[in-house]
């Protein structure tokens, strides 16, 4: 397992990116719960973020593509709605203790 970030450094209902041992992946928080996947869409290869860290719609409810405005779940990275939809994002096995967010990678 690989040390992601702090518990703290990951706010509930937020987003951030990361770049671990050549791979691009971001992590959510939903409920208390955190959820980390590869930054890549399944529609065409490319990077999720607005900005650094900025993964999620306005209203902070699902995961957003910025290239073409995939929607994709924050518990299991379905795509709901846009060119992928039925497609998935590529789940990292993570866990949480009292250290931070860890990554099975």
């Amino acid at each position: 397992m690989k040390f992601l970030c702090a518990g703290a450094e990951l706010a509930e209902a937020g987003s951030r990116g990361f770049d671990i041992e050549g791979k691009r992946l971001f992590a959510v928080r939903r409920s208390g719960r955190a959820y980390v996947y590869l930054n890549r869409c399944p529609h065409r290869g490319v990077g999720l973020e607005w900005h650094p860290d900025r993964f999620l719609d306005p209203s902070n409810s699902l995961i957003q593509c910025a290239t073409h405005g995939a929607l994709f779940l924050i518990e299991d990275g379905e795509c709901v709605s846009g060119p992928c939809a039925g497609q998935a994002l590529t789940a990292i096995p993570c866990r949480e203790d009292a250290q931070g967010l860890w990554v099975d990678l």
